[in-house]
This record gives structure tokens, C-alpha cells and sequence, in this order.
């Protein structure tokens, strides 16, 4: 669990470190990612955030209709007897805290089956700021241009 919070922690960074320029990325890039609401109700900026923030992980299911991304398993090398999968449950099209709800599935190996594990309940909340904190950046970025 710690290595998908650090790793979360890292692409948050990065992704601020982006948004500034440092690691490419034209302007005119930036300008065309950022819709306010998409026309099914999402909020553009959070459903482009919770992209940026979980591209480490593959999906299963991205779908703005349905309102909701699904992440595969992720095994970390460093962790092999546990997966992490992330569901991220859009609320409506406004840019607040209570937009998304996001939960965190862990699983621990035993034997050869795979096995619920409890997760920190801080998980999903650290999640979500990593989320709720990208989208910001795009709106900000959206708002300068």
C-alpha cells in the first residue's frame, strides 16, 4: 500500500512539475485538455485529473457515461504478494471534494489464492487529494490561458 501512495506522491510531482513546463509539453497542449464539463455530466477537470493521477496503473474501464474508472490489478515488483485495484465513482459536474469518491481494493496472495486485505482508510483519502489537487492545476492552467 505504501508504494502506491508514494507512488501516487511521485506522479503528483511530476505531473505539477509538468504543468509548469519543465518536462515538455507545449502550451498549446495544455489548452486543449481541460473542458469544463464534458457533455455527459463529468467534470472535465476531474476526469482528466484522475487520469494523469492513476496513468501508472493500467485500466480496465474508463467510460464517462457510466461516470466511473476502473483500475486493473497492480502488482508492485517490490510487493509480489499483494495487488492494489482503485475504482474512482464520479458525483456530478461541479470541481468539489464530494465530485468523486474514490475506493481502494488490496489483496494479499495465500498460497494460490488471492485474498481481501484491509486497506488504510487514509489510502482512498490520499487519492483523492492527489486528484482533487491535479485537477486544480488544470484548471488553473486553463484559467491563465
Amino acid at each position: 500500500m505504501k508504494i502506491l501512495v508514494k507512488s501516487l506522491m511521485a506522479l503528483t510531482l511530476a505531473t505539477s512539475l509538468s504543468a509548469c513546463g519543465m518536462f515538455g509539453g507545449s502550451e498549446e497542449e495544455t489548452k486543449t485538455l481541460q473542458p469544463e464539463t464534458t457533455a455527459i455530466g463529468v467534470n472535465g477537470y476531474l476526469w482528466q485529473a484522475t487520469l494523469d493521477t492513476l496513468s501508472f496503473m493500467p485500466f480496465q474501464s474508463a467510460n464517462p457515461s457510466s461516470g466511473a474508472i476502473i483500475t486493473d490489478w497492480v502488482l508492485q515488483p517490490e510487493a509480489p504478494n499483494e495487488r492494489v485495484k482503485v475504482t474512482i465513482l464520479f458525483q456530478g459536474e461541479l470541481l468539489r471534494s464530494d465530485g468523486l469518491k474514490v475506493n481502494v481494493a488490496r489483496q494479499t496472495k495465500q498460497g494460490n489464492d488471492w485474498v481481501t486485505a484491509p486497506v488504510k482508510a487514509s489510502t482512498a483519502l490520499e487519492v483523492e487529494e492527489a486528484i482533487l489537487t491535479r485537477a486544480r492545476q488544470l484548471k488553473i492552467g486553463n484559467e491563465d490561458n
